[in-house]
C-alpha cells in the first residue's frame, strides 16, 4: 500500500488516532476504489463522506443534470452547477473538499452492460439509485463480480439500507443472502411513487447516505459488523431505528 504523505497524515489524524483504523486502515482507504451509483439524494452525502475519509478513487455513475429542485437534498450540488452534469458537479465538489481523491466520471446509467465494462475496476459498489431496475442490476452485477454492495433507499420520511456479500458464507457456514432473498421481485410499475410524485424530506437522504458511507468505510477497513443479512430501517418522524434480519432462501435460483 502507498504510504501516507505528511499532509495526508495531518488531514486524517482523527482517523489514525482510532486503534481500529490507524495508519494501516487509512492506507486501505487510500487504496480503495469505490463505484457510486447516483450523485443524487443518497449519493451526495455518501460521496462527500467517502471523499473526506480519504477513499483514493471514487467512480460516479449518473446520467442526470442538476436542477433547482435537487438542491433541497442533493447537497453536493449548488446554485452554480444548475444545468451541469451531476457527475461533473460532484467531481468539482469533491476536488474542493479533498484533492487527494481521484474521481472517475461515467455519464450514463448502470446496467448489466455497464457492469461488464467497468465494475471489475472497482472493489466496492454503493447503490444510491432511485429505481428498481438499477437496484436489481446492481445486486446481480455485484454478486456475479464477487464485489460487496452497499444499497439504500428512501421515500417520504423513511429509509433503509443493507450490505450484500452473497458469494460468502456467515460464521455458521451458511451462504449470505442475496438481494432477491430480501426483495424477491420488483413491485408493479407505479405501485411505489417516485420522490418527484410523493415528495421527500431532504435531511432523510443525508441520514441514509451517511450511513451508507459508514458501511462502506467498515467494509474497506475491515472494522465492525457490516449490515450483512440485516436491513436497517429508519423512521424519521418517530426518530426510530429498527433492524430486520433476513436469510438466504433455499429455493432462490442464481440470477
Amino acid at each position: 500500500m502507498d504510504p501516507l504523505s505528511p499532509e495526508e497524515i495531518s488531514r486524517y489524524h482523527r482517523h489514525i488516532l482510532l486503534p481500529e483504523i490507524g495508519g494501516q486502515g487509512q492506507q486501505r482507504l487510500k487504496a480503495a476504489r469505490v463505484l457510486m451509483i447516483g450523485a443524487g439524494g443518497l449519493g451526495a452525502p455518501a460521496l462527500m463522506y467517502l471523499a473526506a475519509a480519504g477513499v483514493g478513487t471514487l467512480g460516479i455513475v449518473d446520467d442526470d443534470r442538476v436542477s433547482l429542485s435537487n438542491l433541497q437534498r442533493q447537497v453536493i450540488h449548488d446554485n452554480g452547477t444548475i444545468g451541469e452534469e451531476k457527475t461533473r458537479s460532484a467531481a468539482q465538489a469533491i476536488a474542493r473538499l479533498n484533492p487527494h481523491v481521484t474521481v472517475l466520471r461515467f455519464e450514463g446509467r448502470f446496467d448489466a452492460r455497464f457492469a461488464g465494462d467497468y465494475l471489475g475496476g472497482f472493489d466496492l459498489l454503493v447503490d444510491g439509485s432511485d429505481n428498481f431496475d438499477t437496484r436489481y442490476a446492481a445486486a446481480d452485477a455485484a454478486e456475479h463480480g464477487r464485489i460487496p454492495l452497499v444499497t439504500g433507499a428512501v421515500g417520504r420520511f423513511d429509509g433503509s439500507l443493507t450490505v450484500l456479500k452473497p458469494y460468502e458464507a456467515n460464521d455458521r457456514g451458511e451462504p449470505n443472502p442475496r438481494y432477491r432473498d430480501l426483495f424477491p421481485e420488483q413491485p408493479p410499475a407505479g405501485l411505489v411513487p417516485a420522490c418527484s410524485e410523493a415528495g421527500i424530506i431532504g435531511a432523510l437522504t443525508g441520514v441514509i447516505g451517511t450511513l451508507m458511507a459508514m458501511e462502506a468505510i467498515k467494509l474497506i477497513t475491515g472494522i465492525g459488523e457490516p449490515l450483512i443479512g440485516r436491513l436497517l430501517l429508519y423512521d424519521a418522524l418517530s426518530a426510530r431505528f429498527d433492524t430486520i434480519r433476513y436469510k438466504r432462501r433455499k429455493a432462490t435460483a442464481a440470477p
